[in-house]
């Protein structure tokens, strides 16, 4: 899953990863948005398919680093945004909304459109920083 945080606030993740994929990196890539202190919106136009599975090390790894990370997960990320074009794909990852909000911490909203996405991302920081001064 790369992990692209120039434009922070909005952290660009895609599943398009090649077999020698280092997630160790894309791990690193969270600290250092965390270590800015500021809330950010993780977004990603080609959302997990079906096959998209992970080894049992891997979900070991990313379970331990989640638990490590809880506190910043929970404060820092204010959504995962998933851009997906189908009406009906987008249906379908409602259930998994709740399960994936379960496990990381924060929740996962759909959008149509990249557009649709950004401008759901800058709501939700706008609305952040709009009750972080109040």
């Amino acid at each position: 899953m790369p992990i692209d945080i120039t434009n922070l606030p909005l952290v660009w993740m895609s599943y398009d990863e090649g077999p020698d994929h280092d997630h160790d990196e894309d791990f690193e890539a969270l600290e250092e948005s965390f270590k800015r202190g500021a809330p950010f919106v993780i977004l990603t136009d080609n959302a997990p398919t079906e096959d998209h599975a992970h080894s049992q090390e891997e979900k070991k790894r990313t379970a331990l680093w989640m638990k490590k990370h809880k506190a910043e997960l929970r404060t820092l990320v204010l959504a995962m945004i998933v851009i997906e074009p189908s009406a009906a794909k987008r249906l379908a990852f409602k259930p998994f909304g709740v399960a994936f909000a379960k496990f990381w911490g924060y929740p996962m909203t759909l959008a149509s459109s990249r557009e649709e996405g950004i401008e759901i991302a800058g709501k939700l920081l706008s609305e952040h920083a709009g009750s972080a001064t109040a």
